[in-house]
C-alpha cells in the first residue's frame, strides 16, 4: 500500500474548469463520472459499494474517512461501484476489531481511482452552487498531462442524464433468500441495482425473497413474485428505464401489491403517468429529513439519488391506475419521497429504508409492505 505521505501527485477537474489538487488515493491512474457528494459521516463502505452511484465520483463531505477500515461483511453487493472516490484526510491506520483492510487497500485491489487532501468543503460547495457536473480525477502520470487535455477528457464523457445503467449493476440470474422463521410470503425484488440489506430486512419479516434481474419479463415476474412485488434503487435516468415501467405496469394490472424505494420510485412514478427531472446536485446522505404525511412523523433518512418524480404535492391525482397522492416530502427542499396509490396495493419511498449504516427511523416501511401483502392476500 502506497502511503498517504508519499502518495503520487493527483488532479480532479471539473467539466466548467475548475482544479483541485491533491494526492492519489487508491490505484493510480485515471476515471470519469459524475461529481456528487455525500454527507454520511459514517458507512463510507456501504456507500462505495452501493450500485447507485455505478459511474459517480463520490465525495465526502465529513474530513476523515477510512478510520475504522473494511470487512466482508459490510459490502452492499459484489464489487466497489463508485467510479472514483474524493476524500480530505484519509487515516492512515484502520482500528477496529471488525476491520480487514485499510479503505485504500480496497480501492486499490479494485482498480478506484481516488483522490486525497483536497478541500472538500470548497468543492461541496461548488457542486452546491453550480451543480452536480462531469469530472475527472487523474494521478501518477495521468496528472502530469497539460490541465486543457484533462478538462477535453471530461467534457468527452457520458453525461448521467439519459444514461440507461440499472442492467449494468443488475443479478444475471435468480437468487433466492430464504426467510426467516416461519415462511410468511413469497416476493419478487427486481434488482435495478440492490442493496444486500433490502432483502435481509425483507426476510426477517418471513419473506422468501426472490431477487431477479432487470430484464425478467413481465410473465416471469408475476410467476414469481405470487404475493408481491419490490422494485429497488438503482443508477442511472429513470426517463430510460421502459422496461422497468412495464414491469410495473404488469404488476399493477394484476393488482399485485408494490412496493419500491429510491429508483423504484421513480419508475413506479413514470407507470403511473407522471415524469421525473433532474435534481441540481441531488440528495446523497444519512440525514435527510423527511414527513411521512400519512402520521406526520418526520424520519431522518438514508438517500442516495439525482432524479426525482415530478407529482403534485397539493392535491391526489387522477392517473391511470386511480388515484395517487405523494405521501412522503422532502423537509429540505419539497422535492416527492414517497408515493401511495389510493385505489390500488401499491406504494414507494425515494429513500432507503434499509438503511445501511442507518438510520432505522424507515425500517417500518417493509411492515408496510407486508400488511399490504395481508390485505391483497384476504381479499384474493
Amino acid at each position: 500500500m502506497t502511503g498517504v505521505l508519499d502518495a503520487a501527485p493527483a488532479l480532479l477537474v471539473l467539466e466548467d474548469g475548475r482544479v483541485f489538487r491533491g494526492r492519489s488515493y487508491g490505484a493510480v491512474g485515471e476515471t470519469f463520472g459524475e461529481a456528487v457528494f455525500t454527507t454520511g459521516m459514517s458507512g463510507y463502505q456501504e456507500t462505495i459499494t452501493d450500485p447507485s452511484y455505478h459511474r459517480q465520483v463520490v465525495v465526502q463531505t465529513s474530513p476523515h474517512i477510512g478510520n475504522y477500515g473494511v470487512n466482508d461483511a459490510d459490502a452492499e453487493s459484489r464489487r466497489i461501484w463508485v467510479a472514483g472516490y474524493v476524500v480530505r484526510d484519509p487515516s492512515r491506520i484502520a482500528s477496529n476489531w471488525r476491520s480487514e483492510r485499510t479503505l485504500d487497500e480496497e480501492l486499490e485491489a479494485q482498480g478506484i481511482v481516488g483522490i486525497s487532501d483536497v478541500d472538500t468543503r470548497a468543492l461541496t460547495r461548488h457542486l452546491r452552487e453550480r451543480g452536480a457536473m462531469r469530472v475527472g480525477v487523474f494521478s501518477g502520470a495521468a496528472a502530469e498531462r497539460p490541465v486543457d487535455e484533462l478538462l477535453a477528457q471530461v467534457h468527452a464523457s457520458p453525461q448521467m442524464v439519459g444514461a440507461a445503467l440499472a442492467d449494468e449493476v443488475s443479478t444475471d440470474v435468480d437468487e433466492v433468500i430464504p426467510a426467516v422463521g416461519e415462511k410468511r410470503f413469497t416476493v419478487a425484488a427486481v434488482d435495478l441495482g440492490i442493496k444486500g440489506a433490502t432483502p435481509r430486512h425483507m426476510a426477517e419479516r418471513g419473506i422468501e425473497v426472490h431477487v431477479v434481474p432487470s430484464t425478467i419479463t413481465p410473465e416471469r415476474l408475476l410467476e414469481v413474485g405470487v404475493d408481491g412485488v419490490f422494485f429497488s434503487n438503482g443508477p442511472g435516468d429513470p426517463a430510460t428505464a421502459d422496461h422497468a415501467v412495464d414491469l410495473v405496469k404488469a404488476a399493477l394490472d394484476a393488482r399485485r401489491p408494490v412496493f419500491g424505494i429510491c429508483f423504484g420510485n421513480q419508475v413506479l412514478g413514470r407507470a403511473f403517468g407522471f415524469g421525473t427531472y433532474k435534481l441540481r446536485y441531488g440528495h446523497r446522505g444519512i440525514n435527510v429529513p423527511v414527513m411521512d404525511r400519512t402520521t406526520g412523523k418526520v424520519e431522518i433518512t438514508a438517500q442516495n439519488h439525482g432524479f426525482a418524480v415530478d407529482a403534485p404535492t397539493d392535491r391526489v391525482s387522477d392517473t391511470p391506475y386511480g388515484r395517487v397522492e405523494v405521501s412522503h416530502v422532502c423537509l429540505n427542499d419539497d422535492v416527492v419521497e414517497g408515493l401511495r396509490a389510493l385505489d390500488l396495493p401499491a406504494f414507494s419511498v425515494q429513500y432507503h429504508p434499509e438503511a445501511a449504516a442507518g438510520p432505522h427511523d424507515s425500517a417500518y416501511l417493509f411492515d408496510r409492505f407486508c400488511d399490504l401483502m395481508e390485505a391483497a392476500r384476504a381479499e384474493a
